[in-house]
């Protein structure tokens, strides 16, 4: 079987990881982490989000963090902007891209931002427009691709709609999201393949929580597909505070000792990775979520 010989990571714990959090992290404490992470390899950080702070607050120091920024050449910094008035509140901050999102579920569309499907990816004509005409990248995430907190398991035929109307509007790339991490290697499988009628897949990644266990072996069925770049948060960070139950996404560390392990390149640095887990695992007083950093750090130790 010929898997892919490197793979791009993008390490969502600074915006995807942290937003959940109960007590506010410094921004300093942000802001290291992201240098941390890209001392480590890391060439694709998400950093924050420019919501309302009345529903994330966590991300309210959005601008401060991306002023703090030591930006490395080679190094590209998204931000996550769910409307046109987040854009424009971005663009002075200068982000390499930005993400929009919509959600595969019409249970989860509706309970979420009180629209259907088509209206949600419609809302994002003129931040897409806008954007690009800026020259920004703009990716879109498709959440609930194989299950949903309201409605249950997800159609494969859901995802290529999001996908389809998505590729209508402009966005560049497409993450397939595991949101509430249900799915298991054949229906993700499935997920992805419904967005590769719309996106090639040099334009596709997988982004997957772990509640169930089974990030790592989505992250494995879609290598066998072809797909080289996937979403990871370091210290396995993360939650959505939309989709009850919903842990974090699968630990960075995790899926580069996997790759690693089958000979894939990926230009991190493991050993330095698991700094940065450390770094902000401490920061926020709990032990890491990644089985691989708990291991290496006790051989560390001993």
């Amino acid at each position: 079987m010929a898997y892919p010989s490197f793979v791009k990571l993008v390490d969502v714990g600074p915006r995807d990881g942290l937003q959940n959090e109960q007590h506010m992290v410094p921004t300093h404490i942000k802001v290291q982490l992201v240098h941390l992470l890209q001392d480590a390899g890391l060439k694709d950080i998400e950093v924050t989000s420019f919501v309302s702070p009345k529903w994330v607050p966590q991300m309210a120091d959005n601008l401060e963090v991306m002023a703090g920024l030591q930006r490395k050449p080679g190094v590209r910094y998204a931000v996550l902007t769910p409307n046109l008035k987040g854009l424009q509140a971005a663009l002075p901050s200068q982000p390499d891209e930005i993400v929009v999102f919509g959600a595969a579920s019409e249970a989860f569309s509706q309970r979420n931002i009180n629209c259907s499907i088509e209206e949600s990816i419609e809302r994002f004509r003129e931040v897409v427009s806008a954007a690009r005409a800026a020259g920004i990248h703009v990716r879109g995430a498709i959440s609930c691709t194989v299950g949903c907190p309201y409605e249950g398991e997800v159609a494969p035929a859901s995802v290529e709609k999001v996908a389809r109307l998505m590729r209508d509007i402009g966005v560049q790339h497409v993450g397939v999201a595991d949101t509430i991490g249900v799915g298991t290697p054949i229906k993700v499988q499935r997920a992805m393949e419904a967005a590769l009628k719309h996106y090639d897949l040099s334009e596709v990644s997988g982004h997957f929580h772990d509640t169930y266990g089974q990030a790592l072996a989505n992250t494995l069925a879609c290598l066998q597909m072809g797909v080289w770049q996937f979403d990871a948060s370091v210290a396995g960070l993360g939650g959505c505070p939309y989709a009850k139950g919903a842990t974090g996404n699968v630990a960075t560390e995790d899926v580069v000792y996997l790759l690693h392990g089958m000979g894939i390149e990926t230009g991190i640095d493991l050993d330095r990775l698991i700094d940065a887990g450390q770094f902000i695992s401490n920061a926020l007083s709990r032990p890491t979520n990644s089985r691989v950093a708990k291991a290496l750090l006790n051989k560390r130790a001993s």
